[in-house]
């Protein structure tokens, strides 16, 4: 009996490998051209790689093509800030000016640091605040009262405070790694 079932086990797989290499087959066949159109007419290959655009140079005909400088400048695009009304900008021209004055006296005092920047942003009202940096040169931002953001930079010699909308990657500064 064990000796039949081995058998009969044998033919199945044999009988399952040759179906399958059948459906194989019928997929590797060229399907004829449709109707009406000869195959040296038929459509031109489908595009298997992107290639960039170059001037006075003709691609081939697997290549999608692209510009390149184009692709590079959105990929920037996170760093763009989104407009903001004039009523947002009006609403944060008083807690701007207190911060720039406040920085004004860390940059010429020495006291420079992350966490004096932070308190001086935190003592005009605001929140959200974001800073890089360290005690020779700090980045900020931090959510304006009806919308935006109050960034800029301190350092020693540099003094920024601008007012703006939103980054498109969110918040008032480009993350870290970017």
């Amino acid at each position: 009996m064990t000796g039949l079932r081995g058998d009969r086990s044998r033919s199945v797989r044999l009988l399952l490998v040759i179906a399958a290499t059948a459906l194989l087959a019928g997929c590797a066949t060229a399907s004829p051209a449709p109707l009406g159109v000869s195959p040296s007419e038929s459509a031109s290959p489908t595009p298997t790689a992107a290639c960039p655009q170059v001037e006075g140079v003709e691609l081939p005909p697997e290549c999608a093509p692209y510009d390149p400088d184009n692709a590079m400048a959105q990929n920037e695009r996170y760093r763009d800030r989104m407009e903001l009304s004039e009523d947002s900008r009006a609403a944060a021209e008083t807690p701007a000016n207190e911060i720039r004055t406040a920085l004004e006296a860390l940059r010429t005092s020495g006291d420079l640091s992350v966490s004096a920047v932070e308190a001086a942003i935190a003592a005009a009202g605001l929140s959200g605040i974001q800073t890089l940096g360290d005690e020779r040169a700090v980045a900020f931002g931090a959510a304006a009262p009806a919308g935006g953001c109050i960034f800029g930079e301190v350092s020693a010699d540099v003094l920024t405070v601008e007012i703006g909308g939103i980054i498109m990657d969110g918040g008032c500064l480009p993350a870290v790694g970017h």
